[in-house]
């Protein structure tokens, strides 16, 4: 959580609200000993801000549950 002064608040409060809305963190504003919280009303969808990509998987996807790891590790645990 992000946490700014009075004054730090009053200089960016655009910018500031704007970054809680797009990404939901609260904001923190420390006045002396005390605190206040900005936090959106509604939740926010994180997953809106994904950027598809298509090229990430090169293949046919479905080899991809044919994977085994057996050769590759070793779980013997004390």
């Amino acid at each position: 959580m992000k946490t700014v002064t009075p004054t730090e608040l009053r200089a960016n409060i655009y910018k500031l609200l704007d970054e809680v809305l797009e990404t939901g963190a609260p904001l923190e504003i420390k006045k002396g000993d005390k605190r206040l919280k900005i936090v959106p009303v509604e939740p926010v969808d994180k997953f809106q801000n994904l950027v598809a990509r298509r090229d990430v998987i090169l293949g046919d996807p479905d080899d991809l549950v044919e994977i085994t790891w057996e050769g590759e590790i070793s779980l013997d645990l004390p």
